[in-house]
């Protein structure tokens, strides 16, 4: 089997790093999505499981399989490799079940080569507890509360098994039942630490320093892929309490025990000046730096995603930027600010830094595009028109969260020229859009963005062409 090549240079050419050529592979998707079928076909629990996902959450179950274990009798190793996928080895270097491999160039999940003649589909609910609960099993857990990994058989029928995991900060597939990781005290405190941290200081430097000195604290006691689990869950919450459109798709996704396991990625929007330090945050938990983008003259905007290999979770980090920095290494070198604001630039003005207390812009998750544009309406939120409408990626935001702005912000926004009087009368009496939730679809293992269409839709979320009003 062949894979068909698209270099889709209407989206790529974005990609200032030319390895992040990101490229279509269907014939690995059908390959993946036969599996599923044929599991589903096979296991009935997993089947009507499956139907609620799409009814009452909007999701597929191909989006919620942490990994599928098929016996090495039914697929040759060289299929996988002609595939794309290649040996895959995790940090702790096991793996019970069989040999592993993952397909590195796209979002597929790993497959297993499985000694016995059984077929095992893994999902990856954010907390098991919750999904056990939920799903109303009675079933025994594998792994110590809030350690890296652990798992729980769901339903066994015949030769195919339904079990689901949670992992915290870790790419393997063992249970550690000799505790020689037992880490779970320090992962608390370093959680608590996370959700309870201080976010308003008096200026933005003291507050990058806190949070950079914090995350070194819990990097004293914890590895990275630990501590960024930790960090993000914190992320989450801090975002979801101030979006509506997010309470409302994680109680859709939470009737089932399930979470934010299908989360896609987390946005977040930096002043020039902090942004090299933002971005040195992320590398200290272990994120490396992916594709970088800028939208052109016009838009004065770019971005560079990150990535940890081990807790599987992306980043999407937006800064005001100028053609003539495009040559440089803009996300270390450091930026200069500018009395002119690009959407960004004023976002961060308006509202704060997201490392700080603004939180996160959005949080992207994996979603049936079309059946979630159709569903949130009717719990009373609005979707914007999709500004991703590929047949392998479709994007589109719920409509903008609404926040006060502080007056002390509106203010210095004002004396600096940044906004006009009647701006600042206007976002001073309707407050100003804040965050949104994004419904996202991926096919064809295509992993990368738009950055066409990322263009259009932040120009389409600038406050200063919100008519806005507070809820």
């Amino acid at each position: 089997m062949k894979n068909s090549k698209n270099k889709n240079k209407n989206i790529n050419d974005a990609s200032i790093n030319a390895e992040f050529d990101w490229e279509l592979y269907p014939e690995t998707e059908k390959f993946l999505i036969s599996i599923i079928d044929e599991f589903l076909s096979k296991n009935k629990f997993a089947a009507e499981l499956s139907k609620k996902m799409s009814l009452q959450t909007s999701t597929k179950f191909f989006n919620w399989v942490d990994y599928v274990v098929i016996p090495e009798s039914k697929v040759k190793e060289s299929n996988l490799l002609k595939l794309g996928f290649s040996k895959f080895i995790p940090t702790d270097k096991k793996c019970e079940s069989g040999k592993p491999f993952k397909h590195s160039r796209s979002y597929f999940f790993p497959v297993i080569l499985g000694k016995k003649n059984e077929t095992e589909v893994a999902l990856k609910p954010e907390e098991l507890d919750s999904f056990i609960q939920a799903i109303g099993i009675k079933t025994n857990i594998q792994g110590k509360p809030f350690s890296r990994f652990r798992k729980a058989v769901i339903s066994k029928e015949g030769k195919y098994t339904l079990s689901a995991v949670e992992r915290r900060g870790y790419n393997g597939f063992s249970i550690d039942s000799k505790n020689n990781t037992d880490d779970t005290l320090q992962y608390l405190n370093v959680l608590s630490m996370f959700f309870s941290r201080q976010r308003y200081f008096k200026n933005d430097n003291e507050g990058i320093k806190f949070t950079e000195k914090l995350i070194s604290s819990a990097l004293s006691v914890l590895n990275n892929a630990r501590v960024s689990d930790a960090f993000f869950r914190s992320e989450r919450s801090y975002w979801q309490r101030r979006n509506l459109a997010g309470q409302i798709q994680k109680a859709r996704q939470d009737r089932l025990g399930l979470g934010w396991g299908n989360q896609d990625h987390h946005t977040y929007r930096s002043s020039r000046q902090n942004f090299s330090e933002m971005i040195h945050i992320f590398e200290l938990m272990g994120y490396k730096c992916r594709e970088k983008y800028y939208a052109g003259d016009k838009a004065h905007w770019g971005a560079q995603i990150m990535e940890h290999d081990v807790c599987d979770i992306v980043v999407f980090t937006d800064v005001d930027l100028y053609s003539e920095e495009t040559d440089i290494d803009f996300p270390h070198e450091g930026l200069v600010q500018k009395q002119t604001l690009g959407t960004v630039g004023l976002w961060v003005g308006l509202h704060g830094e997201s490392i700080l207390q603004a939180g996160m812009h959005h949080l992207e998750a994996r979603f049936d595009f079309n059946d979630l544009k159709d569903q949130l309406p009717k719990f009373g939120v609005n979707v914007m028109p999709p500004f991703s409408n590929f047949e392998f990626l479709k994007q589109a935001f719920t409509a903008g969260e609404v926040w006060s702005v502080e007056k002390s912000r509106l203010d210095l926004l004002l004396s600096n020229s940044s906004i006009t009087k009647e701006q600042y009368d206007n976002f001073m009496k309707n407050g100003a859009i804040g965050s949104h939730m994004e419904n996202l679809e991926r096919t064809k293992g295509f992993k990368g963005f738009n950055k066409s269409s990322v263009t259009k839709i932040i120009r389409a979320t600038d406050p200063r062409l919100q008519e806005s009003s507070m809820a």
